[in-house]
């Protein structure tokens, strides 16, 4: 099994290497061989060398820097997304997928093109959140933190419902995409450490049976501390 980490440098602004260490670690429990590639720019690279791909959040610079190095790589990582393989892109980055993204001094930025989602950003206040969301193909929620400066408007299969917190822009009830196995959301914290039955099923997806998952107590315990907070400060802001 092949994993590349993509911006792993620059787009790692949460902390989000973790995401890859820990499925790296869950694949070293049960036993898979893998490799990981760590790629950033001046770097060339085949999407279809890889099984999982993953992007973390960054600046909206780097953001934007990234969204150049990827460009000339549309097709054959549209063509990665078409095959069902598997990748996770987390924080701002999966709006380079969209159409568009229109910056706050209202230049528009061509996306990707690979999602049907635009992104118009503001510059007045960070757009932040403590989120409980909701997802039909797994049996507990996720938890998780927001922070950005844009607004999403997407259509097409929508990754998670909201329980608690916001969504892609003010009052929506959905956040994230979802398009075969690519999976855009903008938690961090980061999102696979903090949700350990999320990590279990992309790790499904990858060896295509049910992970050996009791090496993730220490995930487990603290899934569960958080959400039993949220959940009682979301009961206590009703």
């Amino acid at each position: 099994m092949k994993i590349l980490h993509l911006y792993h440098d620059f787009m790692n602004l949460y902390g989000e290497w973790a995401n890859v260490r820990a499925l790296e670690r869950l694949l070293e429990k049960n036993g898979i061989s893998f490799s990981t590639d760590k790629l950033s720019l001046g770097d060339s690279f085949e999407p279809e060398d890889y099984d999982f791909i993953y992007v973390g959040s960054g600046t909206e610079r780097n953001r934007n820097v990234a969204l150049e190095h990827l460009r000339p790589y549309k097709d054959k990582f549209g063509d990665y997304i078409e095959k069902g393989k598997v990748a996770l892109f987390t924080g701002n980055s999966f709006e380079m997928l969209g159409k568009s993204i229109t910056t706050a001094d209202d230049t528009i930025i061509e996306g990707l093109g690979l999602l049907d989602a635009t992104v118009k950003e503001q510059n007045k206040t960070r757009i932040t959140s403590d989120v409980i969301y909701n997802a039909d193909f797994l049996s507990k929620p996720l938890v998780g933190f927001i922070n950005k400066c844009g607004r999403l408007e997407i259509s097409g299969d929508k990754l998670f419902d909201v329980e608690y917190g916001l969504g892609d822009s003010e009052g929506a009830k959905t956040e994230g995409v979802r398009k075969n196995n690519l999976f855009g959301t903008h938690l961090t914290g980061p999102a696979l450490v903090k949700n350990p039955h999320f990590l279990v099923y992309l790790a499904e997806l990858l060896i295509g049976q049910a992970p050996d998952d009791s090496s993730l107590g220490y995930e487990k315990a603290g899934f569960e501390v958080t959400l039993k907070a949220l959940k009682e400060r979301a009961g206590a802001e009703r």
